[in-house]
């Protein structure tokens, strides 16, 4: 590590998409899949479509789409699921799955219903935890019904904060009338799990704004809290911001991890608080195992030793295009863009991904996987987090102190392979 500047990138899986790479020769599914286990997989289904763009949104997803798309889009998702399923096989059997994007709940009603259908087609699905991304303003009480009669254990929704003008500063112009509303609406359909999502850095928050933010969250008791830290991106609604507020934000943070504390909440991660005698809907996603079929234009999928999926874009003409191209596509045999992970890179991303845990690295584990003990395979990269007291290693686990936790953002990108470092940076954002 070069730098102890606390946010650098959100490492919510590795190798980023922006190391991906078409592939040539595009592999078959079948062939992809063929020595893979395939009776525990996640499902995720990709949903790329928003009633408005976040000023800090960077995700694959488009705004203002009109019933003909949407349409389509479904029509695209059944012809892929079909070919999936062909490539797995029949001894296929889904252990969780989820609803993302976007915004899910973009979709009306009948249109769920639909999606649901598509999902069902998955052996397991209806049996097994499902996870909803919904937002104020599209969590209507006939779309909540359908995922609740469909088996939706956990919904997730994104507030970033309960005061009107921290909304409009980070340009998601919500009111908290309608976010309290939706909030209400969500408790009476009923789930076993309510996420709210939280972000802290936004222009004119202080200490006692935040703090408002987080006690008006408490008051539904959700099951998981997330707090995010605001980002500025490339290409992004405000990626054109230059300021520098790392010490800001970090204050903010432990501000909110003390307070959730205190409230009974445990720390899974940097960003996630849950309560312990609740779980989270059983939607978590082991992220050091492999086995995720991800449906949709901006869907990952995970084999080990392949990441695969298609194009990858953040501005909204190129977001468009891919959409476009994704809904006349007939053929989904093949995987198109991707990141071949050999055993040095799977390693890697289980220790990295591991250590961005609470409960950190398990030793056993990893030993009993790859054969090799995690000290002696990354002994160079421990001692510099240790150097700077954020380590703490037992013979059973390596896990990050609660200082290092905060500097999450920073370990997990430092920890990236040359190679992957090298291909994110030849990456032409668009």
């Amino acid at each position: 590590m070069t730098t102890t500047a606390p946010y650098q990138a959100y490492v919510y899986a590795y190798p980023h998409k922006t190391a991906y790479r078409p592939l040539e020769p595009e592999p078959s599914l079948r062939e992809v899949w063929a020595a893979e286990p395939s009776d525990s997989l996640f499902l995720y289904m990709h949903v790329p479509f928003c009633e408005m763009r976040c000023g800090f949104c960077n995700l694959f997803t488009r705004t203002g789409a009109p019933e003909e798309l949407t349409g389509a889009y479904l029509d695209a998702l059944d012809r892929q699921a079909t070919a999936v399923l062909d490539a797995l096989g029949g001894g296929a059997s889904l252990a969780t799955a989820a609803f993302g994007g976007g915004t899910p709940t973009y979709f009306t009603a009948p249109e769920l219903e639909r999606l649901c259908d598509i999902a069902e087609r998955f052996p397991g699905f209806g049996a097994v935890p499902l996870g909803v991304e919904t937002s104020p303003a599209t969590a209507t009480t006939d779309r909540l019904t359908v995922l609740a009669e469909r088996g939706t254990t956990r919904v997730s929704i994104g507030v970033q904060s309960f005061i009107d003008e921290e909304a409009r500063a980070a340009v998601r112009p919500q009111k908290r009338a309608e976010v309290e509303a939706a909030l209400d609406r969500i408790r009476a359909v009923g789930f076993r799990a309510l996420n709210i999502d939280l972000i802290y850095g936004i222009d004119g928050q202080t200490p006692a704004t935040w703090l408002h933010s987080l006690n008006a969250a408490l008051k539904w008791r959700p099951e998981e809290i997330y707090l995010y830290p605001l980002y500025v991106r490339p290409l992004t609604g405000l990626g054109r911001r230059a300021q520098e507020w790392d010490d800001e934000r970090l204050t903010l943070y432990r501000i909110g991890r003390d307070h959730l504390l205190g409230e009974g909440y445990e720390q899974v991660s940097m960003r996630m608080f849950r309560l312990p005698d609740h779980g989270s809907g059983g939607t978590e996603y082991c992220c050091q195992t492999d086995g995720m079929v991800g449906l949709g234009c901006g869907a990952r999928s995970y084999t080990a030793g392949l990441h695969y999926s298609f194009e990858y874009a953040v501005e909204q003409r190129h977001v468009r295009s891919i959409i476009d191209g994704y809904v006349r596509e007939d053929d989904f045999s093949t995987a198109r863009v991707g990141f071949g992970l050999d055993a040095e890179e799977q390693r890697r991303r289980h220790f990295l991904q591991s250590l961005l845990q609470a409960s950190g690295l398990d030793r056993g584990s990893y030993k009993a996987r790859f054969g090799t003990d995690p000290c002696a395979d990354f002994s160079a990269d421990l001692r510099t987090l240790d150097d700077r007291g954020w380590l703490e290693t037992t013979d059973v686990t390596i896990r990050l102190t609660p200082e290092g936790l905060a500097h999450s953002d920073a370990v997990g990108p430092a920890l990236f392979s040359r190679q992957v470092k090298e291909m994110m940076a030849s990456y032409k954002a668009r």
